[in-house]
């Protein structure tokens, strides 16, 4: 089995540099953590690109929640989306859903047309809410760049979605769950074992990488707790 991947949030160029000292093969960058993650500002990003080599996946949300607002706001986000992109940036975070619970494609094809389609993404937690996991997938199969989703497999976080994630883990054939399982939300140490054994191999954490809380930068030490135990596992 390869190395296992890990991906780290953060909010600017000192928990970049702490999240690769500390091991982290890729970033998530974000703003405003109190919304669960916005999309930083361009020169947040192009100050990260410039302390670090690590892989950064750029959030595009633009709001609280999962509903990619209306015709302006979602505009102003592909504006957003298309300034990251004229700065280099080549990898993204994003995913909206309906009123019912169905993944937004007019949402999703508008901001993936911005990014173009050489670009890689992640659809995000959104997926933990959906009314039909199966039915999404399903909707974003084919989708170009959808390379992962970060999920825990339950809105409540990985406790109690940690039977869905293996099971979806054994689908990789099937339509919809080619992407890789990025496995992130409440995850802690003792969940990596039992997720390892069951086939998934990419990791995310934000807390977790901040024993003193969000008001304080990545620690590289809890990082490399993190990288010692995916090696280990």
């Amino acid at each position: 089995m390869s190395r296992p991947i890990l991906e780290v949030i953060a909010l600017g160029p000192e928990d970049a540099a702490a999240a690769r000292d500390g091991g982290a093969d890729r970033l998530e960058l974000v703003t405003d953590m109190a919304a669960d993650g916005l999309t930083p500002a361009r020169e947040t990003f192009a100050a990260v690109r410039a302390a670090v080599d690590l892989p950064v996946r750029v959030m595009l949300r633009a709001a609280d929640g999962f509903t990619a607002g209306g015709a302006a706001e979602l505009e102003a986000l592909c504006e957003r989306a298309r300034e990251l992109c004229a700065e280099g940036a080549e990898e993204f975070v994003l995913g909206f859903l309906t009123e019912d619970g169905r993944a937004d494609l007019a949402a999703v094809a508008a901001l993936t047309e911005a990014i173009g389609p050489r670009a890689r993404w992640t659809f995000h937690r959104a997926l933990d809410r959906a009314a039909d996991r199966d039915a999404l997938r399903r909707q974003l199969a084919g989708e170009p760049g959808l390379d992962t989703y970060l999920t825990a497999g339950s809105a409540a976080g990985v406790d109690e979605g940690l039977a869905t994630l293996l099971a979806e883990a054994k689908r990789g054939e099937e339509p919809g769950y080619g992407p890789r399982i990025l496995a992130g939300g409440g995850l802690r140490l003792e969940h990596v074992p039992v997720l390892r054994s069951g086939g998934i191999d990419a990791f995310h954490i934000g807390g977790a990488a901040r024993p003193a809380g969000w008001d304080s930068p990545v620690d590289a030490g809890a990082v490399r707790a993190w990288r010692e135990a995916l090696d280990a596992a």
